[in-house]
């Protein structure tokens, strides 16, 4: 009982509340947010190894939550539905599809929003912080010695006497702040404020009273043990406890997805990700979307964990071990902002981040005791996913090269259309409209732009070069999001900034820079994209299974016109076939 209440105000109260909250980019928490607040300083070409290990370290957080996601909303509502088997054992058959049959409901509901859903989740909430916190003070009460635990004299003598034993329970204590990390990355959905005092004033000292309750009872009657959560409240309470507490846990299950199509959406727009669809579900809450291949991986994921263990017990075992290294990651990424951003002395920073990271690595030690008997599902998730983040990311830096060095500089090309260049042959006819060549962050004249010019001879009358480029912050103001930049002969360049919790669209940005001179009639625009035939035969430096694996991700990626919003019978696509 004592290293439950030090694990819920060291691991939550201090360490998540009152520092890490601090690591907010412009609002939004999270471990992807929290290594863009770091990159954001960084120049690409600084201490490039450093940054590399940076990286790496937020990718394997990041993909550590995924395996996280697929086995909370499992436990959660299967924990929660096991109450019958207290209320009413002889309906024990009914758990598995019951538990089944509400994951299904809660990720078929995902395609609907929760804007909707989510005005009652804080009166649920509040009605279940209460009644836990009731049953608890009631049995306390009864057994008032349990308060003793509060002196943290009884976990520092727990360890001195039992040693190894005490060291396995922290496997089983973390299972009380599993959720801290979730809290940080739903940070941007709620704000500061709010989450600090729904902690202290409500959540916190609910808990507390729940956790002594159990604690209380289990002192009064051992046999409790069993279940002393439902034990805690009287008989004729228990089944109303048992629907409470899986409404509990949907809301729970249903913050983590949230919080999975959020960090999928930054992992895309920080170029981690291939291009998903991504559904805005409110017209008024841009945090609120909706991922369907997201959605439909962990819906498939859960139900066959659920099939899988069969029980929350079992269940547990696999339980804990990816959340506590992305706690332990978090540590380390709030060490380095402290140093560099925040300018704090390495004693300042090392000392409070040092005792953070002793305690997530001993939770963490303990959960590795658990890879044999479920643990090893989260890390085969957490290493699928940090494979394919990787992949992607290195593979589209070395696209990206490969289509920079088969560019030539903008101005060459400018000159060949000037009426100084005495070979007519290079100055293509030009045609009425506008055609738009998105490309990447480059000052050359784009591949596509080339092999338009190479096989059609045309150009239109007004040509534009479009970049999307993603910001190492949440949201780029609407006045900040277009840069222009005109040349000769009609031709523009267009920068456009979004923020990766933002998603692109072209029309819009054609809009914004038609107030900058930019012309671009809706029906007189055409957009040209390139599509790369890949062919893993070159001589880059990527093993030839990630070759593969990267151009299968680049075939099953989002198509541009959808993911970009521009009109799909406005588009014309030229491929190129590369090695690389």
């Amino acid at each position: 009982m004592s290293l439950i209440v030090w694990s819920l105000i060291i691991i939550v109260s201090i360490k998540y509340i009152v520092f890490i909250m601090r690591a907010d980019n412009n609002g939004e928490g999270g471990i992807l947010a929290l290594l863009a607040l770091i990159l954001q300083k960084q120049r690409r070409d600084a201490d490039s190894l450093r940054r590399r290990i940076i990286i790496a370290l937020g990718l394997i957080g990041a993909a550590l939550l995924y395996g996280d996601g697929v086995i909370t909303p499992a436990i959660s509502v299967l924990s929660a539905v096991e109450g019958l088997e207290v209320v009413a054992p002889q309906s024990q058959h009914l758990v598995l599809p019951l538990t089944i049959a509400i994951l299904a409901v809660l990720f078929f509901f995902q395609q609907h929003g929760t804007a909707s859903v989510g005005k009652i989740f804080g009166p649920v909430m509040v009605i279940w912080f209460v009644a836990i916190g009731a049953l608890g003070l009631r049995e306390v009460m009864l057994a008032p010695q349990i308060l003793v635990a509060a002196n943290p004299w009884y976990g520092v003598q727990f360890f001195a006497h039992h040693g190894r034993a005490a060291f396995v329970l922290l496997g089983a204590v973390v299972l009380a702040v599993t959720g801290a990390e979730a809290l940080y990355a739903d940070m941007g959905h709620f704000g500061k404020r709010p989450i600090r005092l729904a902690w202290f004033l409500l959540v916190l000292p609910a808990l507390l009273a729940n956790y002594f309750g159990q604690g209380a009872l289990i002192l009064r009657e051992p046999a409790s043990s069993i279940n002393p959560f439902y034990l805690l409240a009287p008989s004729a309470l228990q089944f109303p406890l048992i629907v409470l507490a899986t409404i509990a846990a949907i809301i729970a299950s249903q913050a983590l997805i949230s919080g999975a199509f959020s960090l999928t959406q930054q992992s895309v727009q920080l170029g981690y990700s291939p291009r998903v669809q991504i559904i805005h579900t409110s017209h008024t809450d841009t945090g609120q979307i909706f991922v369907p291949e997201i959605n439909r991986a962990l819906g498939v994921g859960c139900i066959l964990v659920v099939l899988m263990f069969r029980s929350s017990s079992a269940l547990a075992a696999a339980y804990g071990i990816a959340v506590t290294g992305t706690m332990a990651i978090t540590s380390i990424l709030f060490y380095v902002l402290a140093r560099t951003q925040w300018q704090w002395s390495i004693w300042r920073a090392g000392s409070l981040s040092g005792v953070f990271l002793i305690i997530d690595l001993a939770f963490f030690s303990a959960n590795m005791l658990k890879i044999v008997q479920g643990g090893w599902v989260p890390l085969v998730i957490a290493a699928g996913v940090f494979t394919l983040m990787t992949t992607w990311q290195r593979g589209r830096l070395i696209v990206r090269n490969l289509l920079r060095d088969a560019s030539i500089p903008l101005d060459v090309l400018l000159k060949d259309l000037s009426d100084e260049n005495p070979d007519k042959r290079f100055r293509p006819a030009r045609v009425p409209g506008t055609a738009v060549f998105l490309t990447s962050e480059s000052k050359d004249a784009p591949l596509v732009l080339l092999h338009h010019l190479k096989h059609n001879k045309v150009l239109h009358e007004n040509v534009v070069l479009l970049s999307i480029v993603s910001a190492q912050v949440p949201e780029v103001p609407i006045t900040d999001r277009v840069e222009v930049t005109a040349f000769p002969h009609n031709f523009g360049r267009i920068k456009a900034k979004y923020g990766f919790m933002q998603t692109p669209n072209v029309p819009e940005i054609l809009s914004l820079a038609a107030e900058r001179g930019i012309v671009a009639k809706p029906t007189e625009t055409t957009y040209y994209l390139g599509r790369e035939n890949l062919i893993p035969t070159g001589t880059k430096p990527l093993a030839h299974w990630r070759k593969q694996l990267f151009i299968f991700m680049s075939r099953n990626a989002r198509p541009a016109t959808e993911f970009f919003g521009i009109p799909p019978n406005r588009v014309v696509e030229l491929g190129a076939q590369m090695e690389f």
